[in-house]
């Protein structure tokens, strides 16, 4: 079973439908008594930083999230501000993250865009991944998801880099760390291949 957090965050609704099309099981969970039966964990996210972290604090989750991917292994995908979450810390705020991949998360500087509109980096991209990570496994050649952001998660260990799309500057868009993924792009926006990921990530 799939458990969907909400912690007053995120497009909850828009991950159940997809899952709801795929036949796969899945709970949206708002307190640690529903998300405890867990064997896979989606952490959306939308918004701030700060707010977010507070949030999922005051949900009474936190304590039973980390008991369940770091001592269980249990799979987690965090998506957008769920996977800023992962990191130690933000720029964006003065809250600590889960600290679950070791990195910070910055803003993109301005003067290198050139875009009329500088930030948010906001529609669709390509994404390159940089290792055979199987969360972006099946997806087209020339891979496009949705982004909405304006901070980007830089890891302490490139090896947790699991692909790159390019804004200015090449940036982590998706991470792994054994059985923790992010994303920072919208699957849940991006059709074909964003379902592929969610389907991927149903099937590890």
């Amino acid at each position: 079973m799939i458990a969907i957090v909400d912690y007053g965050l995120g497009n909850i609704r828009a991950f159940a439908n997809v899952y709801k099309n795929l036949n796969v099981p899945f709970k949206i969970v708002s307190n640690s008594e529903s998300l405890k039966n867990a064997k896979k964990i989606i952490l959306p996210g939308v918004g701030a930083f700060d707010q977010a972290m507070k949030l999922l604090d005051d949900s009474g989750m936190r304590a039973l999230l980390d008991e369940l991917v770091l001592k269980d292994q249990i799979p987690v995908l965090g998506i957008c501000v769920g996977m800023q979450m992962l990191a130690k810390s933000s720029e964006e705020g003065f809250l600590p993250g889960l600290g679950w991949i070791k990195g910070i998360v910055k803003k993109f500087d301005s003067s290198t865009l050139t875009h009329s509109t500088h930030l948010p980096h906001m529609g669709w991209n390509n994404v390159i991944p940089k290792n055979e990570c199987t969360l972006l496994g099946k997806l087209d050649k020339e891979s496009r998801f949705y982004f909405l952001h304006s901070y980007y998660f830089q890891c302490d260990d490139n090896n947790n880099i699991a692909a790159v799309a390019n804004y200015g500057i090449q940036f982590a868009c998706a991470v792994n760390s054994g059985n923790i993924y992010g994303v920072q792009f919208h699957p849940e926006k991006s059709h074909y291949n964003g379902i592929q990921l969610l389907k991927n990530f149903a099937n590890l």
